[in-house]
């Protein structure tokens, strides 16, 4: 005989089926705070896109290149600087120059686990071991006084083809090069930063290394290291005291008068 169900035994039934299914849906409460931080504090961001995104992209483009500031996106650099180099600019910046110092220690607002992460993460995105092998490439930094006479002719005999004879530019085919010898521009980059750009090159801006490419119908010439130092020191000697303003004082109240 078939009996039928107590109507008391089904409600007991859903009764149980729904608290465990209130019990499992607890955590997925609208509203119910998760077991972790909800926001990750920014000294524990230690993966290379976001932190590349959130403190150099702006400066040195998203893909590291095509932007104002030194590309990075150039394998020559990357094996001319190194590692260490890349982690020492960024954790102390550039002294009087637009790269700021980005480590805690340096009154920035990275820890020094953070600032490595950059320069190994620069390091493996864009560099290419064995870029260098077998050339000879000058050091990265000067280890010789320079010479503004002997610049001025290294200059004229190497760079003057694109940059014009005095460094203030030139048309070369469809590139318009701007002036290398502008005050403002030399106000902004540093000696190194002059040093770097001959040896390694601007691939993003058509510019070869300090191997060259040779005008039509003549091989490269490489340039020294000597050649560079004296080269830098020709372009510095176009710096002046107040970049980009016709005073290094402000006008006395007579002169300001007798303007008027």
């Amino acid at each position: 005989m078939i009996q039928a169900s107590h109507p008391f035994r089904r409600s007991g039934a859903f009764l149980l089926v729904a608290i465990c299914f209130a019990a499992l849906g607890c955590n997925h409460i609208p509203g119910r705070p998760g077991p972790g931080p909800e926001v990750v504090r920014p000294e524990q961001v230690l993966d290379f896109p976001t932190l590349y995104k959130q403190n150099c992209s702006s400066c040195h483009g998203v893909t590291g290149k095509d932007s104002a500031a030194l590309p990075l996106d150039n394998p020559v650099y990357l094996a001319l600087s190194g590692e260490d180099n890349i982690r020492k600019i960024i954790a102390g910046g550039v002294s009087g120059k637009l790269m700021p110092s980005f480590a805690k220690s340096a009154g920035g607002y990275l820890t020094d686990q953070q600032v490595s992460v950059l320069a190994h993460g620069v390091m493996q995105t864009w560099g290419k071991p064995g870029v260098l092998d077998g050339q000879n490439p000058p050091p990265y930094a000067a280890t010789q006084q320079g010479d503004v006479a002997r610049g001025q002719q290294a200059f004229t005999a190497s760079c003057a083809h694109c940059h014009g004879a005095n460094g203030e530019g030139s048309q070369n085919g469809k590139y318009r090069q701007g002036s290398i010898v502008d005050p403002s521009y030399l106000a902004l980059i540093s000696d190194q930063g002059l040093r770097s750009i001959i040896i390694a090159g601007l691939p993003d801006r058509h510019m070869p290394d300090w191997r060259g490419e040779g005008a039509a119908g003549h091989p490269a010439q490489p340039l020294t290291d000597q050649q560079i130092t004296d080269i830098v020191a020709w372009l510095a000697s176009h710096r002046t005291a107040n970049p980009g303003q016709p005073y290094p004082t402000a006008p006395s109240q007579t002169s300001a008068g007798a303007a008027q």
